[in-house]
């Protein structure tokens, strides 16, 4: 059995229902899992403004917000944002540039990590913010794990290799999809650590 941290930022909710996908699909594949969002930035004057955005913060209000614990407890992180301009969104890369004691104590190394995000378009740069979410998970030294082609429910998905990705609200497609990837990550970190256990 491997531990399983689902960590995410969500605006309007799109990424925070990729995150339960997920995240079931880890328990489902045996992992104890924790499901944390990070905390909110934004000035709530901006939050205001989006009546989806205000109704996404009422409804998480009482679910935990992520910390650096639940990273060092983990054997898989899997992150989730959504995409801001092909990027990562600035309130998950806040709480990833957080990390510095525990990778300088090689706390966040050979573990299994994976991705998933949402943007408004199909072509609005899901890939490009999970190749950018990667380039930290090289720096931590983790093994990263991605759905590539390795199942049908990602061809059904629309076909991404890099990660889970949504456009708008996730489809019952993409939910199974997430669902696979939280799965595929479990069973990855529960064989690393057989293979080689502390």
């Amino acid at each position: 059995m491997a531990n399983v941290a689902v960590i995410y930022y969500s605006a309007t909710g799109n990424v925070h229902r990729l995150a339960h996908a997920v995240e079931e699909g880890a328990r489902e594949a045996g992992a104890e899992t924790r499901l944390r969002h990070v905390a909110e930035l934004a000035p709530e004057e901006a939050i205001a403004q989006n009546e989806g955005w205000m109704a996404h913060r009422r409804d998480v209000a009482d679910e935990p917000e992520a910390s650096l614990d639940d990273l060092e407890w983990a054997d898989a992180y899997i992150l989730g944002t959504p995409t801001r301009f092909g990027n990562v969104s600035s309130q998950l890369k806040q709480f990833m540039d957080t990390t510095g004691g525990l990778w300088s104590e090689g706390k966040l190394a050979d573990k299994v990590a994976a991705g998933f995000t949402s943007a408004m378009n199909p072509h609005g740069g899901q890939e490009s913010t999970l190749l950018a979410l990667y380039n930290t998970f090289h720096h931590w030294g983790a093994y990263i794990v991605t759905p590539g082609y390795t199942d049908p429910r990602s061809f059904a998905a629309g076909g991404n290799p890099y990660g889970v990705s949504s456009s708008q609200e996730p489809t019952g497609e993409e939910l199974d999809a997430a669902r696979y990837l939280g799965e595929r990550v479990a069973t990855v970190a529960a064989r690393l650590a057989v293979a080689s256990p502390v």
